[in-house]
């Protein structure tokens, strides 16, 4: 079972591997549709953006893996089952056809997983990218607007002023926001044991104990703290290798720029 164990360490970093690019791809258009010149575009990005960071984190993803799953299976319920005459909602319970659940029952257990961290991933990617949006928006908010008017004023368009001049500056001023962020993401990575996914937080929690009656093949006392330590040593060195990359992404990022990195690492070339 400890194989398991050690597998487990793979889910969390497979989570932010995926999760990391979505969660910026929902941020970078939330953020888009709020500064829209369209009304009901930029209310949409504003409301994702204030009704997500407005509720606790935990509240968002136990909501959404449900509504996810029902969403899902409804859907494959109104297409495979147009003969049920039923209703679905029957009081607090969903019951779909059998043919629409998700998923099946005959299926194997790595079915069952994968589509339980299918959900995570796209739960997590949501939410952070509602953070990612807020902070993205405020990066092309401080974005100098002199240097817009002054590409408007050489004839370019407003689409070639955004992705040419807004964009590339934009990342110099979210970047800070972002790794903050990213912080955030790997410390929520045991959310999945909440979420019924076996990661490390449970098998940390299995493995360790002494009166689980699952594992009785590795009898032993009561190591559950030696174990959670070797979580933490996990996420230290996640976070102190993620600290380097960053730093050395800030650096390259503000070479040339007029901010205040910038100015400095022009500083510390010329001394």
């Amino acid at each position: 079972m400890h194989w398991l164990f050690y597998l487990s360490f793979f889910k969390v970093l497979l989570l932010l591997a995926i999760t990391a690019p979505v969660a910026l791809g929902f941020g970078f258009l939330g953020a888009m549709a709020a500064r829209s010149h369209f009304p009901p575009l930029s209310m949409l990005g504003k409301g994702y953006i204030a009704i997500v960071r407005g509720v606790p984190d935990i509240a968002f993803f136990m909501f959404f893996v449900i509504a996810l799953d029902q969403a899902f299976e409804w859907t494959r319920h109104q297409i495979l089952c147009p003969e049920w005459t039923d209703p679905i909602r029957q009081g607090n319970d969903f019951i779909v056809c059998q043919a629409a659940k998700l998923p099946l029952g005959s299926a194997p257990e790595w079915v069952h997983e994968t589509y339980g961290f299918f959900l995570a991933v796209i739960t997590f990617s949501i939410v952070f990218g509602a953070f990612a949006a807020n902070v993205l928006f405020g990066g092309m908010r401080a974005v100098p607007h002199a240097q817009l008017e002054t590409a408007e004023a050489y004839g370019m368009t407003r689409r070639q002023t955004f992705w040419r001049i807004l964009v590339p500056q934009m990342w110099v001023y979210a970047l800070p926001g972002l790794s903050n962020l990213w912080m955030v993401l790997i410390k929520a990575t045991p959310l999945l044991f909440l979420l019924g996914i076996e990661d490390i937080v449970y098998w940390a929690r299995e493995l360790g104990g002494y009166k689980n009656p699952k594992f009785t093949q590795y009898p032993h006392g009561d190591w559950r703290m030696w174990y959670f330590l070797a979580l933490l040593v996990f996420y230290l060195g996640m976070t102190r290798v993620s600290e380097i990359g960053l730093e050395r992404l800030m650096r390259r990022l503000s070479h040339g720029q007029a901010t205040s990195g910038g100015e400095l690492l022009r500083k510390e070339t010329t001394a």
